[in-house]
C-alpha cells in the first residue's frame, strides 16, 4: 500500500531551477536565537508549533497555555477579531518558553474591504492592481492582529466546472505568474519586518485546477510536461518573489497525495525551485492521507507528511497526538522534527512577533481601518478595470443618465452579500453597494428607476415574471443583472451545467419579448455558456463578483463614467461538452477543415468558444496604422 508514495511520474524531463528572491533562515542572530529556544523544548512542545488549530476547538486556551500550539485558524468570528487575538496572546505569553503565536485566515479577496474576486483581478491584466488590493488587504488584516494568509491560490484552472476557478487567474501561467508574484509583494511587501504586513501562502501545490471533471477534491492526472509548462509556472514566480508558505493540494497527483508526495514537495518544490519556507497542510489533509488509502492510521499519516516535507498541520490536531511517540519509536529523526520547528520560529521572528507578540493587534488601527473612504474609492475604481464588455450591438452602450424611465431586473440587481463573491472575510453585506443603488444614483434626479426581482437563483418558479414583464413595459431600457450567488462557486462548489441557473434565462426571454432595449449585467464566478444572451441581447457586461462598491462600479460603466478595459484571462465555451477549453491547445496532425469530415471537430457544435481568452470590447473605437 505504502510503496507508492514518493514514486515519481515516468518520463522525467530536464529540470531547471528557479532562483529565489527572499531567503529565510540566513539572519544568524535569528539563528541563534531559534536554536536556543530549540534546545529548551520539550517533545510535546515541537509539536505543537507544528499544529494550527481552529478557533473554536476546546482545548484550544490550554494547549496555548502550555506551549503547545503553533498558531490558529479560523479567526474571523466577527468585528471583535483584534480583541480575541489579543486576548490569546496574552495566553500564549503565559506559556514556559512564551512563544508568540501565528493568527491566520483567508484573506483572499478583501479583509474589511471587498474587493473583486481574484478571477476578476485576472480579467484587469493588471498586476498591480493585485498588488494594491492585497497591499490594503494586508492593512486592514493585520490591524486586528492576523499575520498569516492562506492566499493567493494560484491554481491555473480550464474547466469552468470547478467551482474554485473564482480564486484564481485563470486559465494562462504566463498572466497567473504575474498575478501570482503581484500577490506576494501586495501581502508581504519587501519585507516581513515592515509595517502592516503579512505572511502569504501559495496554494494549491500543484495541479488542483486540474482535478476530473472539475470536481472538488477529485483525482488529477497528468504528464510531467502539463505540469512543468502550464501548473508549475506561477509557484516558481511565488517562489522568486519571496513566498513565505506553500499549501499542497488536497488531491491526488498521478496517484499519489499531495500531502504525501516526496517527489512533488521535496524533489520538485525544495530542490528545484528553491522554496526554503513553511509547508502547510490544507485543512485535515493529513489526516485525509487514511482516506486516500495510503496511510493505515492517524500517526501513520504524520509519518508520510512529515517525511514528504510537511511542517504543520492544519486543524486535526495530529501532529501534537503523534509525533513525540513517532520520534521515541524511531520512525521519524528528532532531526526532522527541529527542521520544521525551526522554520515556525523562524518565521515568527521574521514578522517581528519575538519581539512584539501584539504588533498585529492594533485596536487604532482597526478604528482607522474600517471602510475607511480611500478603501471604498480603491474597491470602486479597481472593480471598473476588471469589468468585460462581451456585447454591445449598435452601441446600446452606454446608457444616458437623462432616461425618462429604466427597468432594473434580476435576481442579483438588489442583493448585497452575492457581490461579495465566496471567501469575503469581514466584509459585511450591509456595507455593499447594489446594482440598483448604483443605478439610482447615477441617473438624473427625473429618471424613474422601476425594479423587479423576476426570479430567484434557484427557483422554477414563474410568479415573479408578470411584474418584470410590466416593469420592462413600462421603461425605455432594461437592465438585467444575472448570474450566480455565492453558494455556486468557491471550495466545494463544483457545477455540471454551466447555464444560467435557475430559470432565469426564462426570465430572459420574457423581458426580451417585450422588444424593448436589453443589457446584460453578470454577476458571476466562473465562464458561463449564455449563448442565447449572446444572440439576442445587445448588450451584455461581464462583471463577476466585483465587492462592496460593486453597485456603484457598475453604474460608472454602464452611463459611461468609465470605459470598460478588461479583457477574458478564461475561455467561455459554448457548453459544458466543450470543456476543458482553453486557448494555448497544442496542434493536432488533423486540423479542423469543414470539406473534411475526418478532422478534429464536433458534428453538432462548432470548435471555437463563445468568447476566446483574451476577448473584451470597448466604447472606443481603434484604428491601427503601420
Amino acid at each position: 500500500m505504502l510503496a507508492m508514495v514518493g514514486c515519481q511520474p515516468s518520463g522525467k524531463q530536464e529540470s531547471k531551477t528557479v532562483q529565489p528572491g527572499r531567503r529565510y533562515f540566513t539572519d544568524p542572530v535569528i539563528a541563534h536565537k531559534v536554536d536556543s529556544i530549540l534546545s529548551l523544548m520539550t517533545l510535546e512542545e515541537k509539536a505543537g508549533q507544528l499544529c494550527i488549530l481552529g478557533a473554536d476547538h476546546p482545548n484550544l486556551k490550554q494547549l496555548v497555555k502550555e506551549g503547545k500550539l503553533g498558531g490558529t485558524n479560523g479567526v474571523l468570528p466577527g468585528r471583535n477579531v483584534g480583541r480575541y487575538t489579543r486576548q490569546m496572546q496574552k495566553l500564549a505569553m503565559q506559556s514556559r518558553l512564551k512563544i508568540p503565536l501565528l493568527f491566520m485566515g483567508d484573506v483572499i479577496h478583501g479583509f474589511q474591504t471587498g474587493f473583486p474576486v481574484p478571477l476578476a483581478l485576472a480579467a484587469s491584466w493588471d498586476p498591480d492592481l493585485t498588488r494594491k488590493t492585497d497591499s490594503i488587504s494586508a492593512v486592514e488584516a493585520t490591524a486586528s492582529g492576523v499575520s498569516w494568509t492562506f492566499n493567493p491560490m494560484i491554481d491555473i484552472a480550464r474547466d469552468p466546472r470547478w467551482g474554485r476557478i473564482v480564486e484564481g487567474a485563470g486559465e494562462d501561467p504566463y498572466l497567473g505568474s504575474l498575478m501570482a508574484a503581484a500577490a506576494v509583494k501586495g501581502y508581504q511587501g519587501e519585507s516581513l519586518a515592515s509595517p502592516h504586513t503579512m505572511m502569504a501562502t501559495a496554494k494549491h501545490f500543484v495541479g488542483y485546477g486540474a482535478v476530473q471533471a472539475g470536481r472538488d477534491y477529485n483525482t488529477v492526472n497528468m504528464s510531467e510536461r502539463e505540469l512543468r509548462s502550464v501548473y508549475l509556472p506561477p509557484f516558481e514566480a511565488a517562489v522568486k518573489a519571496g513566498i513565505g508558505a506553500v499549501m499542497p493540494a488536497f488531491v491526488s497527483f498521478n496517484g499519489v497525495p499531495v500531502t504525501a508526495n516526496h517527489f512533488l514537495l521535496q524533489d520538485i518544490l525544495r530542490k528545484e525551485i528553491g522554496f526554503n519556507g513553511i509547508v502547510v497542510s490544507d485543512y485535515d489533509a493529513v489526516t485525509e492521507l487514511q482516506e486516500h488509502g495510503v496511510a493505515a492510521s492517524a500517526a501513520q499519516a504524520d509519518e508520510l507528511a512529515m517525511k514528504a516535507g510537511v511542517d504543520m498541520d492544519l486543524h486535526s490536531g495530529s501532529y501534537l497526538e503523534n509525533l513525540p511517540k513517532l520520534v521515541k519509536e524511531g520512525k521519524i529523526p528528532e532531526s526532522v522534527l527541529d527542521n520544521a520547528v525551526r522554520k515556525v520560529l523562524t518565521m515568527k521572528f521574521e514578522l517581528g512577533l519575538f519581539d512584539n507578540p501584539f504588533r498585529y493587534s492594533d485596536s487604532t488601527l482597526v478604528a482607522n481601518n474600517v471602510l475607511p473612504a480611500s478603501h471604498r474609492e480603491a474597491a470602486r475604481k479597481v472593480a471598473c478595470k476588471t469589468f468585460v464588455l462581451l456585447k454591445n450591438e449598435k452601441n446600446i452602450l452606454p446608457l444616458s443618465k437623462k432616461l425618462q424611465s429604466i427597468a432594473v431586473i434580476g435576481p442579483a440587481a438588489d442583493t448585497q452579500d452575492n457581490l461579495l463573491g465566496p471567501v469575503h472575510a469581514l466584509a459585511r453585506p450591509e456595507d455593499v453597494v447594489t446594482v440598483l443603488q448604483g443605478i439610482k444614483k447615477a441617473v438624473s434626479p427625473w429618471t424613474k428607476v422601476i425594479y423587479a426581482k423576476g426570479t430567484d437563483y434557484n427557483t422554477s418558479s414563474e410568479s415573479g415574471f408578470p411584474e418584470a414583464v410590466r416593469a420592462a413595459q413600462n421603461a425605455d431600457v432594461v437592465v438585467l443583472v444575472l448570474g450566480e450567488n455565492n453558494d455556486m462557486c468557491g471550495e466545494g462548489d463544483s457545477r455540471a451545467s454551466l447555464q444560467l441557473p435557475g430559470n432565469q434565462l426564462d426570465l430572459v426571454k420574457a423581458v426580451v419579448k417585450t422588444g424593448k432595449p436589453v443589457v446584460a449585467v453578470l454577476v458571476n464566478g466562473r465562464p458561463l455558456a449564455v449563448n442565447w444572451l449572446n444572440d439576442h441581447v445587445p448588450g451584455i457586461l461581464e462583471t463577476w463578483f466585483p465587492g462592496t462598491e460593486g453597485g456603484n462600479a457598475i453604474a460608472d460603466v454602464l452611463f459611461g463614467d468609465y470605459n470598460p478595459s478588461g479583457k477574458l484571462p478564461v475561455t467561455f465555451p459554448r457548453s459544458v461538452g466543450q470543456v476543458p477549453i482553453f486557448y494555448s491547445h497544442l496542434n493536432t496532425g488533423r486540423p479542423f477543415n469543414p470539406n473534411d469530415k475526418y478532422t478534429t471537430r464536433y458534428v453538432d457544435m462548432p470548435n471555437t468558444p463563445l468568447y476566446p481568452f483574451g476577448y473584451g470590447l470597448s466604447y472606443t473605437n481603434f484604428l491601427f496604422r503601420r
